[in-house]
């Protein structure tokens, strides 16, 4: 163990829910993290106070909290993925002669972090820099689409939770679970005047080696430009699976 125990102890529990697909009860965290107890308790206690750690009391599991999705949105947004990724998105937007995007989740938001601005296309509110609110941008729904049904409830406790920009978009937990479950079925998320009244966008979900979001890559389109939204649907599809793959190191 390292010179301060605490928080090497922090850090091992985080990595090991990072590797959990869904929130796990405490003795299964102090088993995997050789934890007393009581050590396990405050500590857990602790990390949620910090937001590092969600408490799901009526399960009676430990996940993730926003402030380690802030970490991670953190380390994809000094370099790595972009890096990865930016010859992805101009090859998408040559592809489909739309704007293309990269987003990172950011709490309950996600975070642009490239744009390619196809030629003769207005600029997107969707600049690098700007944060949007998850539930209601294509790569937001993709992203949470990909994350487990606990860890959504938990970015959105209420209906407070649900801004909304134009009057439209889900207000509810139900009504969010509705759209990630289409986007499932789907294999890809849209948006129709959501964010900009007249755009339209289409997105898909980049995993990491867990199977969990790292990014939403997407394509933005006027809706009355005669746009092929299946064929956007299948470009958007097969970049964030090579990006998936290229993360993965395959």
């Amino acid at each position: 163990m390292g010179q301060v125990p605490a928080a090497t102890k922090a850090m091992r529990v985080l990595k090991f829910l990072a590797s959990q697909p869904d929130p796990v009860p405490l003795d299964r965290i102090m088993r995997a993290c050789n934890l007393p107890r009581s050590t396990a308790y405050h500590l857990m206690a602790a990390m949620a106070e910090e937001g590092f750690v969600t408490h799901l009391p009526d399960d009676r599991r430990y996940g993730l909290g926003v402030a380690a999705f802030e970490v991670g949105s953190g380390y994809s947004r000094q370099a790595p993925l972009q890096r990865l990724a930016r010859r992805h998105l101009a090859a998408l937007t040559d592809r489909t002669g739309e704007s293309a995007h990269l987003a990172v989740p950011h709490g309950r938001d996600v975070l642009y972090v490239i744009e390619e601005r196809a030629p003769g296309r207005p600029p997107l509110v969707t600049e690098v820099g700007v944060r949007l609110p998850a539930h209601l941008t294509a790569s937001g729904r993709a992203i949470l689409s990909a994350l487990p049904t606990a860890q959504v409830r938990a970015l959105y406790p209420d209906r407070q939770s649900f801004v909304q920009r134009h009057g439209v978009g889900p207000t509810s937990l139900s009504a969010l679970r509705v759209i990630l479950a289409e986007t499932r079925q789907r294999g890809v998320a849209t948006e129709d005047g959501e964010i900009t009244p007249g755009f339209a966008s289409i997105a898909a979900c980049v995993l990491d080696h867990n199977d969990l979001p790292l990014a939403g890559v997407a394509v933005t389109y006027p809706v009355d430009s005669g746009a092929d939204a299946a064929a956007i649907g299948d470009a958007v599809r097969a970049t964030a699976s090579a990006l998936s793959r290229r993360v993965r190191g395959r």
